[in-house]
């Protein structure tokens, strides 16, 4: 009997693990390596958990993450909230509500450092009134035992929450004001709540009528004068009017929401509101913007926009993640929203979304390498959302990501495989929708991961750098992607590379991780194309 061949470490089935390796069964049934718990941490932030995974649904996969989180505080608190703060401060991620409920988990579930550091770090994580209503709520959640004598309140109001939702209110005045205009209320908070259960001490005479004003609706008078434009707009009876207020005391869209819904049916007030208003808020008013007649062919609005989507500096310096800019660009040219809006999409606009896209990921400068994408077209990448916009399955938004990794490098060449393997002819100058609408209709299967590495092989194609963008649920296959590689490099580049980009927030990675020439990264974090290419190099 050839003992050996039972063991042999050079040529596994994916649905055992390799002798002698540290491999753990995958959700397919294969098997994988787990990434660390703080690798998991970086993908919950970045990708989140909406939809869960084909394997795993929605909840599981959630508590899974949060159960690393909870481990990662456990060895290092302030590591953990420092990368917490680190990637939603530097705007990595296409949303922030992963990095609020991390934050709020360190202080619902930590010890009493770690929610020292979550409470120090409050500022850094919830920016706007949104988050901070997301994460009042998130604790709400985590500890629902409410404040003695009843009435609302995010588990036990201790004197240190108190303090830190009072500093947040404490800041300059004219900003605390524009937030309470423009972040009204969300998740059944209101700064009214906040203001009223944190008490902060007024700084200054316009703080103490700005809580008098946010609590009582009284003294706007004494207010910012964003607050008292407010009130105006409330009585206000001609378009002319709203549209001085607006521009004078640059009012966002919700002031006018909150005065009258009517007033956003007119042209001229949304023209108004284009002149000052923040990039992000216009990608996501391009449909009704163009549905109200103001951004249309050849109209002054439109060049306004083309020129402003066009401005890479402003792009990132305002950390408009690409995400946003894909699902912009995905729900305009398709001419209608979930709301039953409808619209004609302007030509240029889409086109300038699409550019945009690529603008908003750092510059990286050519490595010279030769470069293998591998696109993971399997059913499991089909299921769940990334970063919870809707119809951006993992299977679609691999597609995009390496469209952007494949930019800047002339050698490459581009697959797709699931059980079988289909070479593409697609290329980055290709527009966003053409490419994930002709990966879309690519034919599922089940996962064979290795199949690349096989095909480089087969076809003695020179590589120096495989790029899997996968969910790693690798399990049909007769040999292991690492050891394919390993064959791989054994004849054809002794140093060839292997990066694995993780898709989904899954705890699994088809990379060694004793291996060197092996990274794994996040997909979409806005610093893996960089880092990719320190990596090659």
């Amino acid at each position: 009997m050839d003992y050996a061949r039972h063991v042999q470490t050079h040529e596994t089935p994916q649905s055992e693990p390799i002798p002698g390796s540290t491999q753990v069964p995958n959700s397919a049934g294969g098997y994988a390596w787990a990434v660390s718990k703080w690798d998991r941490l970086d993908r919950f932030l970045v990708l989140g958990t909406e939809g869960g995974t084909y394997y795993v649904g929605e909840r599981q996969l959630t508590r899974e993450n949060a159960d690393a989180i909870i481990a990662c505080l456990a060895e290092d608190t302030a590591r953990t909230v420092t990368r917490i703060a680190e990637i939603s401060e530097a705007g990595r991620a296409p949303r922030n509500d992963p990095a609020v409920f991390a934050l709020a988990l360190a202080y619902a579930e930590g010890n009493a450092e770690a929610r020292r550091f979550a409470l120090a770090n409050l500022p850094r994580v919830c920016r706007i009134g949104t988050h901070l209503f997301h994460f009042v709520k998130f604790i709400e959640t985590l500890r629902p035992a409410g404040p003695k004598g009843g009435g609302k309140g995010p588990g036990r109001w201790g004197r240190a929450l108190r303090r830190a939702v009072a500093a947040w209110y404490q800041t300059a005045a004219p900003r605390v004001a524009y937030q309470a205009v423009k972040y009204v209320q969300r998740d059944g908070w209101s700064h009214k709540d906040l203001v009223i259960l944190s008490h902060p001490k007024p700084l200054t005479a316009a703080h103490g009528a700005l809580y008098d004003w946010i609590v009582n609706g009284k003294r706007a008078g004494e207010c910012p004068p964003i607050i008292q434009a407010v009130e105006a707009l409330r009585v206000a009876v001609e378009a002319k009017e709203v549209t001085r207020l607006i521009r004078e005391y640059r009012l966002p869209r919700e002031a006018v929401e909150t005065a009258s819904t009517e007033w956003l049916k007119r042209p001229e007030v949304w023209e108004a509101l284009l002149e000052e208003m923040p990039l992000e808020a216009m990608v996501r008013n391009l449909g009704v913007m163009t549905a109200r007649g103001l951004v249309a062919p050849m109209a002054d609005a439109t060049a306004y926009v083309l020129k402003r989507l066009s401005d890479a500096e402003a792009i990132r310096g305002t950390r408009l993640h690409p995400i946003k800019l894909l699902a912009a660009l995905l729900t305009y040219q398709n001419g209608s929203s979930r709301g039953g809006r409808e619209w004609t999409p302007v030509g240029p606009i889409v086109d300038a979304l699409d550019s945009a896209f690529y603008l908003a990921f750092p510059n990286v400068e050519t490595t010279g390498k030769r470069w293998l994408y591998a696109l993971d077209i399997s059913g499991s990448m089909a299921t769940g959302e990334v970063a919870g916009v809707k119809g951006l399955t993992p299977r679609i938004a691999s597609a995009a990501m390496a469209l952007v990794l494949a930019a800047t490098e002339p050698q490459h060449c581009f697959v797709a495989f699931q059980t079988e393997l289909t070479p593409l002819t697609i290329s980055p100058s290709w527009r966003l929708d053409t490419a994930c609408e002709k990966i879309s209709r690519l034919p599922m299967g089940g996962t064979d991961c290795a199949l690349p590495m096989l095909y480089a092989a087969k076809h003695e194609i020179p590589i120096d750098c495989f790029v899997v963008l996968t969910d790693s649920e690798t399990w049909a296959g007769s040999i292991h992607p690492v050891q394919a590689l390993r064959k791989y490099r054994a004849v054809l580049v002794p140093t060839a590379k292997l990066i694995v980009v993780g898709m989904t927030a899954n705890g699994f990675t088809i990379a060694d991780p004793a291996d060197a020439g092996m990274l794994d990264v996040v997909g979409f974090d806005t610093a893996t194309p960089e880092l990719m290419t320190q990596f090659a190099r």
